[in-house]
Order: structure tokens, then C-alpha cells, then sequence
């Protein structure tokens, strides 16, 4: 997600670089929105969904939260990597790691609880939590070594993995990035072609295959490192014309699938050819939609676009800089909110407004949250000037850091805590 820098003219209203700390708003604001629309998918039969991408197109938020996690963790752990070298990366890598853990474990309790003081035996087998309820000891056990997973919390186990293994990832990226590009394509494709997984319980099935939803998550990482080379491309004209076609061919898909007076413009047979889209193993096509999206989002919304300073994308940033905690909030809701349209009405006015509540309870907590981070923080102590010796230590990662996006200053370095991720 970075400034498109060919020569066409800006197509939307910019406004002098936003004040901060100089992360990249847009970074967060993609989560934060990619979070909001996971929590209303989530809920069954919500009109709320169709604020979200998945009717009107081929991809969804799940696609956008891997790539910006992908993205974040190439600038954070960058970063860990300069100030402390590979024992940092190692040492935050593990340390996230068991954050994600130890949330999805929590997170795993807190639904089969809310299930069982429900009493709903409909939504134990909905939410995948029945044979947690009744075999609690060995499905925990399973759930321990990431064997097992209750409905809508797939996505934490990923990033157990992806985070364990990003220290290896960020060697090979800023050495051969290209070839690990390849290498993560060339895994994806044989995903597709032998149907390779990774053993799950009690079915062998993960909802998202982790070695098929690696590629847009390693692409966000490369295209940090990388994607400057690739840019040009990326904001040509002929780029931009082919992601409109294929978003406008997917559109008319999607939306034929729901809306009678479309069908006749469709082939039934073309739907047969693209439908059941799998999302297990992220099929292409959904990839082709989210690249497609992307292109779009690089030519509309430059790093200083005005609209990151309203309110409602102040809330989504709130919301991504905070992603963990309001994930597994978002999952909470979504089950809170299924148990409301079963228990107490499925009208229009219920569902309208447990998306609404849903969302502003998530950005609530995101304030709560940034609230107390920033009441933690130590206070600023002066910068000291760094010695010769560190100076040229650092020096000699000067490319790196570059590749990576870390801006050097004389008398300055960057701080850790600054970290997206």
C-alpha cells in the first residue's frame, strides 16, 4: 500500500501528511474495516453483510485482513530487525506468537461458555462446539496444538504459525525475494493441484488452509520489501483497466446469485463453472478479485487521502491498530448476536441494529484499549546521540532498512514500541 508515483493526476482530494508517528494510516484503516466486515459475516442472515465485499465480488475481508497482516508484520519485525538485530525478530516473533495463542485458547473457552449458558444445542453444532461440551479434555487438548477449532476463530491458528515462521520468511525476502515469491506461489499452486493440508481434528479439514492462504499473506510482506520495483506497474493505465473489467465480470456474478432480474444476463452454466468458489483453499479467483481491489485502492487512496481523518476511518483505525483484542471481541459479538436473532426476533430492525451496536461496541473498545496503551507508555526521555561505534554498525544495514521502509535520522533510531504489529 504504498504512494503511487506514475504521472497521472490524483483522482480523489489530499491533504498535507497526516501528524502521528508516521506509520501509514491506510495500513490500519484496512484492518480495522477488514474487521468490522468479518464481524458481520459472521452473523447468519444479517442484512448487515451486505455492507461487506463478499456480495459484490469474488473475495471478502479475509483476503484484505491476510494481506495487511502480511504487510504490518514486514514493517514491525523490519524494524525489530534494525534496532535489535535477529535475536529481536526471533524474540517479538515468539512473543506475538504466544500472544495469538494464548488469545485463541481464551477465545476458544469464551464461545463454548457463552454456547453452554445459552443452552442452544442448534448453535453447538453451528459454532463447532458440541464436541468441545461434551469431550472437554481431549478437544482442548486438540485446540492446544492448533488441531481444533471452533467456528470463527480459524484465522488465529494462522497466524500462530505465520508469525513463528516470519523470522525465516524476513531472511529469505530481504535476500531473494523474488524466488520467495515464487516459492510461496509454487506451494499454492500445488495446494490446488494435490490438495496438501495440514492435519486437523475432528475432520481433516481447516476452513482456511494454511498453506494455501500463505501467498497473500507473504505477498503483503514482499510487497514492502520489494513492491517499489513493481509500482510502475501496479499504477499504469493498463493495470487499472483490467482490475475495473474483472471486478465489473465479478459484480454481475455475485450479484446475479442473489438478485433474480440479473440472472438472465448470466449463464447458468458459467455459474456451475465458477460456483462452489473455495475458500479452504483460497481459489484463484478470489485471489485475482483481491489483487484486482488492490490495484484500485493504490490508485484512489493515496497515503494522504482526507478521508482517513473522519470519523468513521478514525474508528476503523482505532480498531486496526488493536487487531487482536478486537478480533476475538468481533467473534464474542457475532456469536452474542446469533443467539439474539434465534432467542429474541430475526426481524429487519434487530438485525440492523445488532450491526450497528456490534460495530460501535468494537470501536468503544478499540478507544478503551488505545487508551490504556497510551496511559502505560513511559514518558519521552531525551534523545541521546548515538556513538561512532553504533553508527557504523548501523550503517552497514543502511539497505536493508531502506528496503523496509525505516526512515534514518542522525540522532535518531526507531523505536520498537512504534511497532504496527
Amino acid at each position: 500500500m504504498h504512494d503511487r508515483i506514475a504521472t497521472p493526476k490524483p483522482l480523489v482530494g489530499a491533504l498535507p501528511e497526516l501528524k502521528g508517528s508516521g506509520r501509514d494510516l491506510r495500513i490500519d484503516a484496512c484492518r480495522g474495516i477488514a474487521l468490522w466486515c468479518i464481524f458481520l459475516d459472521h452473523v447468519p442472515n444479517n442484512i448487515g453483510s451486505w455492507l461487506t465485499l463478499r456480495n459484490y465480488g469474488f473475495s471478502d475481508a479475509a483476503e484484505v485482513f491476510m494481506f495487511v497482516s502480511g504487510v504490518t508484520c514486514a514493517l514491525a519485525y523490519g524494524k525489530a530487525r534494525w534496532c535489535g538485530g535477529w535475536t529481536g525478530v526471533i524474540g517479538r516473533t515468539l512473543w506475538r506468537s504466544w500472544d495469538i495463542y494464548v488469545a485463541f485458547l481464551l477465545l476458544t473457552l469464551g464461545c463454548a461458555i457463552m454456547v453452554h449458558f445459552a443452552g442452544s444445542g442448534h448453535l453447538a453444532d453451528e459454532s463447532n462446539t458440541r464436541i468441545l461440551l461434551e469431550q472437554p479434555g481431549v478437544t482442548f487438548a486438540h485446540a492446544a496444538i492448533l488441531q481444533y477449532r471452533p467456528v470463527n476463530t480459524d484465522v488465529l491458528p494462522l497466524f500462530v504459525l505465520y508469525h513463528l515462521l516470519f523470522a525465516p520468511l524476513l531472511w529469505l525476502l530481504l535476500r531473494v525475494p523474488n524466488a520467495t515469491l515464487g516459492a510461496s506461489l509454487l506451494l499454492y499452486a500445488l495446494v490446488h493441484v494435490f490438495g496438501w493440508t495440514i492435519p486437523a481434528w475432528p475432520s481433516n479439514h481447516w476452513f482456511f488452509n494454511p498453506l494455501a492462504w500463505q501467498l497473500p499473506f507473504v505477498l503483503g510482506a514482499w510487497w514492502i520489501i520489494e513492491g517499489k520495483r513493481f509500482r510502475p506497474w501496479v499504477t499504469s493505465h493498463t493495470a487499472l483497466v483490467a482490475a475495473v473489467l474483472y471486478l465489473a465480470f465479478s459484480l454481475i456474478i455475485a450479484l446475479s446469485r442473489s438478485i433474480k432480474p440479473l440472472e438472465a444476463l448470466v449463464s447458468q452454466a458459467l455459474l456451475e463453472l465458477l460456483y462452489p468458489m473455495d475458500k479452504s483453499n483460497l481459489d484463484p479467483l478470489r485471489l485475482l478479485h483481491f489483487l484486482a481491489l488492490a490495484v484500485l485502492v493504490v490508485w484512489f487512496v493515496p497515503r494522504n487521502w482526507r478521508g482517513l481523518t473522519t470519523a468513521v476511518m478514525r474508528g476503523a483505525i482505532l480498531c486496526g491498530r488493536n487487531s487482536l483484542p478486537i478480533f476475538c471481541i468481533g467473534v464474542l459479538l457475532s456469536l452474542a448476536s446469533h443467539l439474539a436473532l434465534l432467542d429474541i426476533s430475526d426481524g429487519l430492525t434487530m438485525q440492523i441494529a445488532l450491526s450497528v451496536g456490534g460495530v460501535l461496541v468494537m470501536i468503544v473498545a478499540a478507544m478503551l484499549l488505545n487508551l490504556i496503551k497510551t496511559r502505560q507508555q513511559p514518558h519521552a526521555k531525551p534523545v541521546e546521540q548515538p556513538t561512532r561505534f553504533e553508527l557504523v554498525v548501523n550503517l552497514k544495514n543502511l539497505k536493508t532498512a531502506k528496503a523496509l521502509g525505516v526512515h534514518i535520522l542522525p540522532t535518531r533510531f526507531t523505536r520498537t514500541d512504534e511497532m504496527i504489529e
